[in-house]
């Protein structure tokens, strides 16, 4: 997905935890910012990764239910933290004072720059446990609009990902698990995009529901994948992927993205609610029906297990 500039603090409504699909969802306003939040990232502490305002993006990490901390890159003009793993070290993007657009990390409390080089426009996406970073860069577009180009990035030597990518028009990548699989997505036109998984050179498209405009953005540990997609019909869904089984999450009656996904299973991402405001929200998986069986009953006998229906 392209993150654009939007954006910090949050605090969790007190009502507005509602069931969607197999969450319980919670939506997450600013307080700062009400009208405009996105979370982009949670590890499996809970810690969420996001940003807040629609002009003058602001960092932040977020604990549950309202705990949050600004986080900004020094002297920034911008910044949104879009990624976060195990250990708490982060990954994002900041608009320098001349209006450059970069990727950074910040790890064990040191900002760091990281751009491709070569190029004019950088955006860091994903992180995983060995601080190993996903993005992408542009080299002829100051504001990245065109000529994007999807990378691995570790101790500073960047690996191209999207010359192993069928011909397109852009192509960014956005999550990273502990293993090393990436996901993004490439254009093949510049109206259409195609999610994509990494596994070690090995490219494989994600077209859930027969969808042609997809983007996949985030994969944990267990090689879940989420993102959104878009329907004949112009209306986006959110959907996780686990061993190509689809779920579909729709939170809006425009637009619902899943942007992040734990080890746990919970996810994050922002949907554009009937005010047309963008919030974010925290999905937490609800208990299969089996185990609420055998919560309720204290023990089945015959051996029967029920499964959850997937769309």
């Amino acid at each position: 997905m392209k993150i654009g500039l939007r954006y910090l603090s949050a605090i969790i409504l007190a009502t507005a935890s509602i069931e969607a699909a197999n969450y319980t969802v919670q939506t997450v306003q600013s307080p700062a910012n009400p009208g405009f939040t996105q979370l982009l990232g949670i590890n499996n502490s809970g810690t969420i990764a996001g940003f807040d305002g629609a002009t003058t993006a602001q960092g932040f990490t977020l604990t549950l239910p309202n705990n949050y901390t600004a986080e900004n890159y020094p002297n920034a003009a911008q910044t949104m933290v879009t990624g976060i793993n195990s250990a708490g070290s982060t990954v994002g993007i900041y608009v320098d004072q001349g209006g450059t657009t970069h990727g950074f990390t910040d790890i064990g409390g040191t900002f760091k720059t990281v751009d491709q080089p070569g190029t004019v426009f950088n955006q860091g996406l994903g992180i995983n446990s060995s601080n190993e970073t996903v993005g992408y860069s542009s080299a002829t577009d100051p504001a990245g609009m065109t000529g994007q180009k999807a990378y691995s990035q570790s101790g500073g030597l960047f690996t191209s990902i999207d010359a192993l990518l069928p011909s397109n028009q852009n192509s960014q990548a956005v999550g990273i698990n502990n293993a090393g699989t990436i996901v993004g997505f490439y254009m093949p036109t510049t109206t259409t995009s195609v999610g994509f998984e990494d596994i070690g050179g090995v490219i494989s498209t994600i077209d859930p529901f027969g969808s042609t405009n997809t983007q996949a953005l985030g994969i944990n540990s267990q090689g879940e994948i989420v993102g959104f997609y878009t329907d004949a019909g112009g209306i986006q869904y959110g959907y996780t992927d686990l061993n190509g089984i689809f779920t579909q999450l729709n939170l809006s009656s425009t637009a619902t993205t899943i942007n992040g996904v734990n080890d746990l299973g919970q996810i994050v991402g922002f949907y554009v609610d009937g005010a047309g405001n963008t919030d974010g929200f925290v999905g937490t998986p609800l208990p299969e029906p089996s185990t609420l069986a055998l919560l309720g009953v204290g023990l089945l006998l015959g051996g029967f297990k029920l499964r959850r229906s997937r769309n």
